[in-house]
């Protein structure tokens, strides 16, 4: 496994590149998945605004406003830092090589390499400062429409930073004491212990609140984040799958088919970020030992990310045959429970007592999903179906 580009390397092309060690299999594709996710919502939002579903908002703009003070003082503080620590952690990285988190919350960092960056980075403003003089010699503040997917750079900030909180701290329910005890360092590395429901809940709320604000109707908000949530799902868990964060299935007794490579059957994950050894008690691996799991594991990561993609194309197809808004998300929202129900019978996660009945926190949040798509399903058609046509038992009879 890879816990990051530097293993990646190594290990697939035999090339050694100290300072990538800092860079995080699963951070990466988390990265890569928010990108997806902004760029299938920016194609639906502007689909949908062609067919007329959506209308932008009326705001105003300056053009030829050259830059302030702040803004060459912001700038250059951002080019100083890039310098100062990413520049000099490219050029040092053997030194931070076995703890590269702590390094770069740390002081050291390059005097130099921070003015250096600064320099380039205020240089850069002032030649779009020039550029924007020379095609506007007076300031112009002009009427101009916002359309729904020119929102998608807040949106998607907004539901990364609402979204990875929300994982955070659902995946700290399921240990509560734990978190108690050390709640500052739970949230120290802002990649680990992530739960997708959490990040679904806190982002999706968060990303309807900004829905609200912006105008855009909450029922094609929805169906344009549908598809979006599960392409981005699947590439999240090829992450967890290519790190071995621990999200992992349950021991496999199975005998593999002679025709699937191990990674597909029963994997023990080798060196793996979670650092865990024993699967079955979650137990780590004594100091010095690159960890491997004692005993192969289902590669639960991999089949979810198949499904996931493979349904991200199901629901594609289905976008512009569905005409009743908020229906594929229904439909999103019960294949996507549908799917982590049944996966979670195979995977590692920890058990809740409920009348007698062993249950996971996700198997719970899944049947929650199924149920809320059933119900949103009735409810969008009744709401549509009314819409098309109003009662008109009120209305005075013509006269004769």
């Amino acid at each position: 496994m890879f816990p990051n580009f530097y293993h990646f390397f190594k290990d697939l092309f035999g090339i050694e590149i100290p300072a990538f060690v800092f860079i995080n299999t699963f951070g990466f594709f988390v990265a890569i998945a928010f990108l997806l996710a902004n760029y299938t919502m920016r194609l639906e939002l502007k689909r949908k605004e062609e067919e007329g579903l959506l209308v932008g908002m009326p705001g105003k703009q300056w053009f030829g406003k050259l830059p302030s003070v702040m803004d060459y003082v912001t700038n250059g503080a951002l080019g100083f830092v890039f310098g100062w620590k990413f520049l000099h952690l490219f050029f040092n990285a053997k030194t931070f090589f076995d703890d590269p988190q702590s390094h770069i919350l740390s002081g050291e960092g390059s005097i130099l390499l921070g003015v250096l960056g600064a320099a380039v980075a205020i240089g850069f403003k002032v030649y779009d400062a020039k550029k924007v003089a020379k095609e506007y010699p007076d300031p112009v503040l002009k009427d101009i429409t916002i359309h729904p997917y020119q929102r998608m750079g807040t949106i998607t900030i907004v539901a990364a930073i609402s979204g990875l909180l929300g994982a955070k701290i659902f995946d700290h329910m399921e240990d509560w004491q734990e978190f108690i005890a050390d709640p500052i360092g739970a949230f120290s590395d802002p990649f680990s212990g992530l739960t997708f429901y959490g990040g679904l809940i806190c982002g999706g709320a968060a990303v309807l609140w900004l829905a609200k604000k912006y105008k855009i109707g909450w029922k094609h908000m929805l169906d344009v984040g549908g598809p979006a949530m599960m392409l981005s799902y699947g590439f999240g868990r090829i992450g967890c799958h290519v790190s071995g964060d621990g999200d992992w299935g349950e021991v496999n007794p199975l005998t593999k088919p002679s025709f699937l490579p191990d990674w597909m059957w029963a994997y023990t994950y080798p060196n793996n970020v979670a650092g865990i050894c024993d699967a079955e008690a979650h137990i780590g691996c004594p100091e010095g030992q690159i960890p491997e799991l004692i005993l192969p594991v289902w590669p639960t990561p991999f089949y979810e990310a198949v499904m996931c993609i493979g349904l991200f194309f199901v629901l594609w197809y289905l976008r512009k045959r569905i005409t009743v808004p908020g229906v594929l998300f229904s439909v999103y929202l019960f294949l996507a429970g549908f799917e982590r129900f049944w996966i979670e019978k195979i995977r590692v996660n920890k058990v809740y007592q409920i009348a007698g009945m062993e249950i996971t926190q996700a198997e719970l949040i899944s049947v929650g999903m199924m149920l809320g798509a059933v119900a949103l399903y009735f409810f969008v058609r009744y709401t549509d179906k009314n819409n098309r046509n109003p009662d008109t038992s009120s209305a005075e009879p013509p006269s004769t």
